[in-house]
């Protein structure tokens, strides 16, 4: 865990993937790797060791499609479901989510006129019968 005031490095899916790739290929240890891709310091060196870990560890378990998907928050243990802020959504998928929603509530407010009409339509057949 980073110390606090500290920015975190996010590294993309293909970097991730080109480390652990390279690793493998030319049976490299993990402190090899470290060394390789970055330049630091002994102290820094097993903060990189442990993320090249864990991201053997989902490549082995889940493949490459592991390392792309966003891991934020923790998992309930009870439930399975994901804490914290929700995964961000495709631009394309939250535009069609917009659009429907705005559909539905002029569908609302027209389906509300045309009841306030058919009340008043009733009510005035109720005054002439009378």
């Amino acid at each position: 865990m980073a110390k606090k005031g500290t920015i975190q490095q996010k590294y993309s899916a293909e970097f991730k993937i080109g480390v652990i790739m390279d690793m493998r290929e030319h049976h490299m240890g993990y402190r090899e790797t470290v060394r390789k891709y970055w330049d630091v310091s002994k102290g820094q060196e097993a903060n990189y060791k442990n993320a090249v870990q864990r991201w053997e560890r989902i490549y082995l378990e889940e493949g490459a499609e592991g390392l792309m998907r966003d891991r934020r928050g923790k998992t309930c243990s009870d439930s399975g479901t994901r804490k914290g802020r929700p995964p961000k959504l495709d631009k394309k998928v939250e535009e069609d989510l917009i659009a429907e929603n705005q559909r539905l509530k002029l569908e609302i407010e027209y389906l509300k006129k045309l009841d306030a009409l058919v009340q008043k339509r009733l009510q005035e057949e109720r005054k002439k019968q009378q």
